[in-house]
């Protein structure tokens, strides 16, 4: 009798049906918590919105210097094309003049050539005359060697710079790829930043410096949005390393206050590289484009001997830098939540400074 009971089996295959609707449920309610919809995660306190918000923006801005990098190299790349392509018409524009010759030197033989040359001297009422002739006849034909050889010379020429016109174009290709795909990323961790900002009262954002609040950072105006333009206190250019140092600061001062914008070098909106590389352009000095190559375009100096002019770097991966103006305190352009602004330079975990050379 016992062979013939079922319930056994039914008893696992119910279990399982539960067991898997338990699971679908929970997950159910797991992607609606960190979509925000649902009420399965408990809600984050300000400090924890603030904590995940600074990370994203730290991966965002680390992204921004891919980017940035990725630009420099697909311009570089487009102006080597450029270059390549227009030293390609000009070598075939020659050749084809060369070739116009050649064509022109063939018909010429072509209706002179009939006569055999002794019987031309033979038939010559004047074989002085005849004689400098074929002197001459064969002077063209060398010449003519040499335009062919040189013909050929051409042809090897266009084809190398076609070859290695091809080459960059396959790089160019390449950098913009890699300029979209980190493009996805940074707008992917700043919607996520502004999500979570969202949840946040105007208060509790400017308490936490995600609205231009302090005085430093003089946001737009009402109506014309005008930004007014502080000078460097002379304080602070006087204690600059040097004039270029000096000008720099003044410049960065002048900024404050205007937007981060990611990829941008001013003169009205920065990310972080790009005010420090327009701050020394302004000086004259031609800075690389990103954090991780300015921070070989200088002497390292230590944490204890900043100068006002120096770039100061955050974070083990070099991903941001700003530019110190003493007193423990530097000018940046932090984030797209904040305008750029004065910030002390203990803010963000240190990395390195350099003085530029």
């Amino acid at each position: 009798m016992a062979a013939h009971r079922k319930p056994r089996h039914r008893s696992v295959g119910s279990t399982s049906v539960r067991t898997a609707a338990t699971i679908a449920l929970a997950g159910a309610a797991t992607a609606t918590g960190f979509d925000g919809t649902g009420h399965a995660e408990p809600q984050l306190t300000p400090a924890q919105v603030k904590a995940k918000v600074d990370q994203l923006y730290q991966e965002a801005e680390a992204a921004t210097e891919k980017y940035n990098g990725a630009k420099e190299k697909a311009e570089a790349a487009e102006q080597r094309l450029s270059t390549l392509r227009d030293e390609a018409a000009r070598r075939t524009a020659k050749l084809n003049s060369a070739r116009d010759g050649l064509g022109s030197m063939a018909r010429a033989q072509y209706r002179d050539g009939g006569l055999d040359p002794a019987l031309q001297l033979a038939m010559s009422g004047d074989p002085d005359r005849y004689l400098d002739g074929a002197e001459f006849v064969e002077r063209a034909g060398s010449r003519q060697a040499s335009s062919v050889a040189s013909v050929r010379r051409q042809l090897r020429e266009i084809e190398r710079l076609r070859g290695a016109a091809r080459i960059e174009l396959t790089s160019l290709a390449s950098r913009q790829t890699e300029l979209k795909r980190a493009s996805t990323t940074i707008n992917g961790k700043l919607d996520g930043a502004r999500r979570l900002l969202s949840q946040l009262s105007a208060e509790e954002r400017v308490r936490f410096g995600e609205a231009p609040a302090d005085n430093a950072s003089r946001a737009s105006r009402a109506g014309a949005g005008a930004r007014e333009v502080m000078a460097a206190p002379g304080a602070v250019t006087a204690q600059a390393p040097d004039s270029r140092a000096a000008a720099a600061v003044s410049y960065a001062y002048a900024k404050l206050g205007s937007p981060y914008v990611w990829g941008a070098t001013g003169p009205d909106a920065f990310d972080c590289s790009g005010l420090v590389l327009a701050a020394y352009r302004s000086a004259g000095v031609s800075l690389p484009r990103t954090t991780y190559a300015q921070i070989g375009a200088g002497r390292p100096v230590s944490r204890s001997e900043l100068l006002p002019g120096d770039l100061v770097f955050f974070y083990s991966g070099i991903s941001h830098v700003g530019l110190y103006v003493g007193n423990g305190q530097m000018i940046h352009a932090p984030n797209p939540s904040a305008p750029v602004r004065l910030a002390p330079i203990d803010e963000m975990p240190f990395a390195g400074a350099a003085r530029v050379a």
